[in-house]
């Protein structure tokens, strides 16, 4: 099993977790309105005056064999619209319950 963080534009909205479901995964955990800066490139997502839009973010939990489908419609969506910004990360999962 694997975790996967994703963090986002807020203009996906929904268009994230909609290409989850359609991937087979259906439970995670969703942050609205969550500041943060890409380390590589991007404008950062503060919610103020300077930088006024913000991110999302959601955590899934899946089969080792959904990750390399997930991320490569995530990395798709990424390319079709660079400057919204998308990125992943899957680790390893011990035990769960």
């Amino acid at each position: 099993m694997k975790g996967i963080f994703i963090a986002y534009d807020q203009a996906y909205n929904m268009e994230i977790a909609d290409a989850l479901e359609q991937l087979g995964c259906r439970g995670f955990t969703m942050w609205q309105d969550i500041a943060g800066r890409g380390g590589y490139t991007g404008e950062p997502h503060l919610g103020n005056h300077a930088w006024p839009t913000m991110n999302n973010a959601i955590l899934t939990f899946v089969p080792d064999e959904k990750v390399d489908a997930i991320l490569a419609q995530l990395r798709a969506m990424d390319e079709e619209t660079p400057d919204l910004g998308i990125r992943a990360f899957a680790w390893n999962i011990e035990k769960s319950y």
